[in-house]
């Protein structure tokens, strides 16, 4: 994606009221002053600590077992997607080891995976600040 066509986005988002986070770039969502970034599980650079952001830019991460989690505090994330909840993949949790995992964090978690209509009731289970997923939605 160019930088044309994210600018094209942040436009559409900010006349839609639309929050706008750029996946695995903090230094060009920074730059292009979007709403936040999002850290994938597999990006472990404190690089971005240094960088001056505003006090609304929202950092946000994803985790999948306790050495992840700790490694998005370091990084000083606001918010922990945690997966897979339900969604039978290599990174399966469960709702019982999900809400153990949730546990060992002060950050605000969202649930993430295979979450849909039929499921969600489970949810309230959980301690979770929020939900994600895409088959939610479809």
């Amino acid at each position: 994606m160019s930088i044309y066509e994210i600018i094209q986005i942040k436009k559409y988002c900010k006349k839609k009221g639309i929050k706008f986070f750029l996946s695995n770039n903090i230094k060009l969502s920074i730059k292009l002053g979007l709403d936040g970034s999002y850290i994938p599980s597999f990006n472990k650079s404190l690089r971005h600590l240094a960088y001056k952001t505003k006090s609304s830019f929202i950092i946000m991460g994803s985790a999948h077992n306790i050495r992840e989690i700790r490694q998005k505090e370091a990084q000083n994330v606001k918010f922990i997607f945690i997966s897979s909840i339900f969604k039978k993949n290599k990174n399966y949790l469960g709702l019982y080891r999900f809400r153990l995992l949730s546990k060992l964090t002060n950050k605000r978690i969202v649930a993430l995976g295979g979450i849909s209509k039929l499921n969600k009731r489970k949810i309230n289970l959980l301690n979770c600040f929020g939900i994600s997923g895409i088959s939610y939605f479809e």
